[in-house]
């Protein structure tokens, strides 16, 4: 196993190098902790992904505004931020009630139902009297047997 090459300890403590030696600590340390429990974790633990989201404030997750707030001009930039902020929240509302039916495909259903329902509710004789029987006009019923015949064409009468 090769090593890798480290700096030394006078040049991380340059003040130009004050951010490459937080992440040579900050790599020390994880390094140590892996080694420390690496007995006790597995292989999914270590290349599995997290489940989690962490968030180091409760304000988004109970949907609580920013704790500055300005009124009537007193910070500008502040109340630009905040407008921003409102628009964001009202298309994302926008963009969840979306309407899968038209209102006018809606009052068309429901105005069929309701009349569907009150047939339903009518007494028998009442629902015959409503309902016309169809007409066919292009066959006609015979007496004997019960079988349909094609009718032939009717020449319309003209009072010329």
């Amino acid at each position: 196993m090769a090593t890798k090459s480290r700096l030394s300890k006078s040049i991380l403590d340059m003040k130009f190098m004050k951010r490459t030696k937080e992440k040579v600590i900050k790599e020390e340390d994880d390094a140590e902790g892996r080694a420390m429990y690496l007995s006790e974790m597995t292989d999914k633990m270590l290349t599995g992904n997290s489940q989690f989201i962490i968030e180091p404030s409760y304000v988004p997750c109970e949907n609580l505004k920013d704790g500055r707030i300005s009124f009537r001009g007193m910070n500008p930039e502040i109340e630009r931020l905040l407008e921003l902020e409102e628009q964001e929240r009202q298309s994302k509302a926008d963009v969840d009630v979306k309407k899968d039916v038209t209102d006018t495909e809606m009052s068309n259903y429901y105005g069929n139902v309701v009349k569907t329902m009150q047939r339903k509710f009518e007494p028998k004789v009442k629902r015959k009297m409503v309902l016309p029987e169809p007409v066919n006009t292009t066959y006609k019923r015979t007496k004997a047997g019960g079988q349909h015949q094609k009718q032939g064409f009717i020449k319309p009468n003209t009072d010329d």
